[in-house]
């Protein structure tokens, strides 16, 4: 419907004006609303108020527009126009979209290939809140960039190359024992890991004896290699165990390690194309066009740094992919890191792909405190996903003390996630986002499970009316979805590719979240009031359980993007 009225505006405003219409949160305030006239509009004619330019534009609007296709059209306040759609042009696009499949879905993307790069944690290291932050938003983006036509590569960058692995390797052979480390790789491995540190405060010597090691490994001594690529091993299969539980999927799995063999060339072809600069013996390249310090390539002992190791990883996604977009996925203190490499890479020419640095805050715990364990230490993964799975067993226990267990903990585990996900999502991403868990978890108010119950509770209503035999409604039918709530809910559901399209363009996966908490109060507010399986005219029932069918869709759809699953029953 939107781009319906767009395109009678269009026909009235020159070619270059951006016309903003938008859906006001008051329907008093029509069912879309543009201030078009106070920007552009009569412009030629400055003695004119911007209200009196807007009666003019409303005049022509109502001359080109087709016949019966708005109920009113007002002017407001300084020069708003409201307008308000007929019933009968609401009708007519519920009908058109009834049994459109993928509904929402656009062609942004169609024969592009995007790379989004998230997640990237360290091996040996178990993931904290800032991976499951990063991660949630990845994966609804990819799914969003997707659902818009793209070929989206989904690139997890693995921290598995460094001098910590030296420092680990010390650890292992001084105090590891390999039943241990096999019984639960990370989290012994992380413990040796502290281990080290704790020994490295008493004996200075510790670390010259880490270092060699690593040295060691970088010169590919066999043993070091071989432990090495355990720790590296058993921790993607740990890795993909959370992944799984938390529904993220990669195209891509590439460590720094896989660059490490290109950084002598990269430094060596930089400094021959006379790009770098020597500085107090250490390798640079000059940034001052872009008002940035230099960017350092090469320590002045030879080690190379994350730079250059993103330089080597940049150029390979170009050559290999191809791709139209990169996406970094990060937290907000690795911005100058990107502002570099972004430059760097101008410097480079390596321009063939647009470069993006998608940040984000912190996770809080209540209070705004760090979110962290009992004794002060970060918390994992795997210790948010095992509370927020047991508070949704409670949470479903109380609903229904009858249900058997297996089915308690299968809908617990959608619900849980599905509301650590939500949570997250439904903020701008800017922002801190804060682990309240009785609201996260709460089957009402802006969360997850409220979502997935009204997702149920619709389901639950065609279920009831046996929808399955329920045979196509006509266009006649449609006329008797007359009633405010009937048009409220459809036009609540015409938002939904402009939603897509918005976050997308915005990269804000709060965008579709908040509208998806919209649909459904507008949804259940219509579930309470309208007695649809009791109305005794068929024809109008039958369209009103279309309507139902419409909308669980969609929001089906929606919590899909977000990376949410579902359920026909809590």
């Amino acid at each position: 419907m939107k781009d319906k009225i767009l395109a009678i505006l269009k026909q009235l405003l020159p070619d270059d004006t951006q016309i903003e219409l938008s859906v006001p949160e008051q329907s008093i305030f029509g069912d879309y609303s543009t201030n078009v006239a106070m920007k552009v509009y009569g412009s030629e004619d400055e003695k004119k108020s911007h209200i009196e330019k807007a009666k003019d534009l409303v005049d022509k609007i109502n001359k080109i527009a087709p016949n019966g296709f708005f109920k009113k059209i007002e002017v407001a306040g300084p020069g708003f126009i409201n307008f308000w759609l007929s019933n009968n042009a609401i009708q007519d696009e519920f009908f058109n979209i009834i049994n459109v499949e993928n509904y929402g879905r656009n062609e942004d993307g169609k024969g592009k290939t995007i790379i989004v790069e998230y997640s990237s944690p360290n091996i040996a290291k178990t993931l904290n809140v800032g991976h499951l932050r990063n991660t949630i938003i990845g994966e609804a983006l990819s799914n969003i960039f997707e659902f818009s036509g793209y070929n989206v590569i989904r690139w997890n960058y693995l921290g598995d190359w460094g001098t910590q692995f030296g420092k680990l390797i010390y650890a292992y052979k001084t105090w590891g024992k390999k039943e241990e480390v096999e019984k639960n790789p990370v989290e012994e491995l992380q413990k040796l890991y502290v281990r080290f540190h704790e020994a490295a405060k008493e004996d200075e010597k510790i670390e010259k004896i880490a270092q060699e090691e690593f040295k060691k490994l970088e010169n590919g001594d066999k043993e070091n290699y071989e432990l090495w690529k355990w720790f590296r091993d058993e921790s993607i299969i740990e890795l993909n165990k959370i992944y799984a539980e938390i529904g993220a999927r990669f195209d891509v799995w590439i460590g720094e390690s896989f660059f490490e063999k290109e950084m002598k060339s990269i430094v060596s072809d930089l400094s021959d194309r006379g790009i770098t600069k020597r500085s107090e013996g250490a390798m640079v390249i000059f940034l001052d066009e872009f008002n940035l310090p230099p960017a350092l390539i090469e320590k002045s002992d030879g080690a190379s740094l994350y730079l250059t190791r993103d330089i080597a990883n940049l150029r390979y996604r170009i050559e290999k992919y191809h791709p139209e977009k990169i996406f970094y996925i990060t937290g907000s203190e690795q911005i100058f890191q990107f502002q570099q490499l972004f430059a760097v890479a101008k410097v480079l020419n390596m321009t063939s792909a647009e470069l993006y640095h998608i940040t984000y805050g912190l996770v809080l715990g209540e209070g705004g405190k760090k979110l962290s364990t009992r004794e002060g230490r970060t918390i994992s993964i795997k210790e948010i996903l095992d509370k927020a799975i047991q508070y949704a067993s409670d949470a479903v226990s109380n609903k229904d003390s009858n249900i058997e267990e297996s089915e308690r903990m299968k809908i617990a585990k959608i619900v849980g996630v599905g509301a650590i996900k939500f949570n997250d999502l439904k903020e701008n991403r800017m922002t801190n986002i804060v682990f309240n868990w009785d609201k996260m978890l709460s089957f009402t108010g802006e969360s997850g499970p409220y979502l997935q119950y009204t997702y149920a509770r619709l389901k639950n209503i065609l279920k009831k009316a046996d929808f399955e035999n329920i045979k196509n409604i006509s266009r006649k039918d449609t006329e008797l979805l007359e009633d405010d709530l009937d048009r409220a809910l459809m036009l609540k559901i015409f938002e939904f590719p402009d939603i897509v399209k918005k976050s997308e363009d915005l990269l804000m996966t709060s965008v579709l979240a908040n509208y998806l908490y919209k649909l459904a109060s507008v949804a259940n507010k219509y579930y309470e009031t309208i007695p649809i399986i009791k109305d005794e005219n068929e024809n109008r029932k039958l369209a009103r359980l279309i309507l139902i069918k419409k909308a669980s869709d969609v929001l089906k759809d929606g919590l899909a993007l977000l990376g949410i699953e579902v359920l026909e029953k809590i």
